[in-house]
Formats: C-alpha cells, structure tokens, sequence
C-alpha cells in the first residue's frame, strides 16, 4: 500500500502549488464555494508588488498598551517570533494604526527560521532592508516607531479578525499585489484542486481568443470560463 503524505509535506505541497496561482483565480474558486468574503482590507498589500505568498497559518493577537515596560513588550514579541511555526504564514491582529509592528531583525529572524510571511492590519519600518532580504511582508502604512513600550503581544494561534474575516490557525492564506483572501482549512485541497483547473481552463480561453481568433463569447459558451 502507498504510504500516504504526512501533515507537514500536504502543508508544503499546497504552499508550493497555491504560490503558483494569482488572487483572481483563488477568489473566482471560494467564490464558488460558497465563500464569497474572504477577502483581507484591499490596503493589506505586499513590500514588493511581485510577491506572492501563500502557507498555513499561525495567529497573533496583541494591542497597545499605555506605560508598558519595555522590557516586558521586547519579552512578549521575542515570544512571538519563537513560538511561530516554520512553514507557516504569520498573521498578526495588533488593534493599532500608530506604529509598525514589523521590522528589520524580526523579519531576518522569520526568515532564518522559515517562517514563509508575515501579514499584518498594521505597519512596518526598515522596508528597504526587508526587501533586500527578501522576507515576504504584506502590511497597511509605514512609520519609524516601533512596539517598544508601546504594544504587546498576547494571544497565539487563537482566533483573530480583521476585516470581518475570521481567521483560524491553520486555515491558510493567499496573498500578490491584488489582495490577501483567506481559505478555511477544510477547503484547502478543495480550492487548490479547483484554482489549478480554473488556471488551466482560462490558458485555453485566452489561446482561443488570441491565437485562434475565436469570438469572445464563443469561447466563454464554450469554456464556461472568462
């Protein structure tokens, strides 16, 4: 008997094809799931606009805090970057718009982990570093000012929400240039599966079109796809 692929190579595998796809196509499949608001805040956008993530994810949860120690707020966010899970995409709900919750070491620290991104509904400073590293961030503003002292981390892989989006540990997250959509873990082989077909069909519309000469219509009547 074939000995079926463990947790963590399925997890790899769906990272790997899902990276290989482009939100439109991710959003058209959860769409027809039954999933049409999965969607992240359209400011939620990538460092470099040719980024392309995609993972499971581990959840943080945190917010400022007024007179917080800044050894206490270095001793909770240097939990954080211990406790994320390598392979994961790190997604962070931090309640704040004032400073960045992202930055130079913390991302060579991701990285050298193998932490595959890191989304947050905040900021993120030291960018031209980050993007020389090559570390996948996708986030809202930046800004100089950092957590220290001001924001603590307080809750891992619980349930988060940003944008009206629940978001679960291990439910997995796809984001490029167009948008971050999220994808409930039980769908995942499913939406997978599906975008690779929709990717597929809309190749042989567009070569229809172009190289044929085909009508539009006839090809959307006859593909279902456009």
């Amino acid at each position: 008997m074939k000995k079926q692929s463990t947790k963590p190579d399925q997890l790899r595998d769906f990272s790997r094809r899902l990276e290989k796809a482009y939100a439109g196509a991710v959003y058209d499949v959860l769409r027809a799931l039954g999933l049409p608001n999965q969607t992240l805040p359209h400011d939620i956008l990538p460092l470099h606009k040719d980024q392309v993530l995609a993972g499971p994810v581990f959840t943080v949860e945190g917010r400022p805090v007024a007179g917080l120690d800044p050894h206490e707020s270095l001793l909770l966010w240097t939990a954080m970057l211990s406790k994320a899970t390598p392979g994961h995409v790190v997604v962070c709900q931090p309640h704040d718009s004032t400073m960045a919750h992202m930055g130079e070491l913390s991302s060579e620290t991701f990285h050298l982990r193998g932490i595959r991104g890191y989304i947050v509904d905040g900021g993120c400073r030291d960018t031209d570093f980050i993007e020389k590293l090559g570390f996948k961030v996708f986030f809202r503003y930046t800004t100089p000012v950092d957590v220290v002292g001001r924001w603590r981390a307080e809750k891992f892989n619980k349930p988060i929400v940003i944008g009206g989006v629940k978001i679960h540990a291990g439910d997995f997250v796809f984001g490029d240039r167009d948008g971050v959509l999220i994808i409930p873990k039980a769908k995942v082989g499913d939406v997978v599966t599906n975008v690779e077909k929709v990717i597929n069909t809309e190749s042989k519309v567009r070569r229809a079109i172009v190289k044929e000469g085909m009508d539009p219509q006839e090809a959307y009547l006859k593909y279902g796809k456009f």
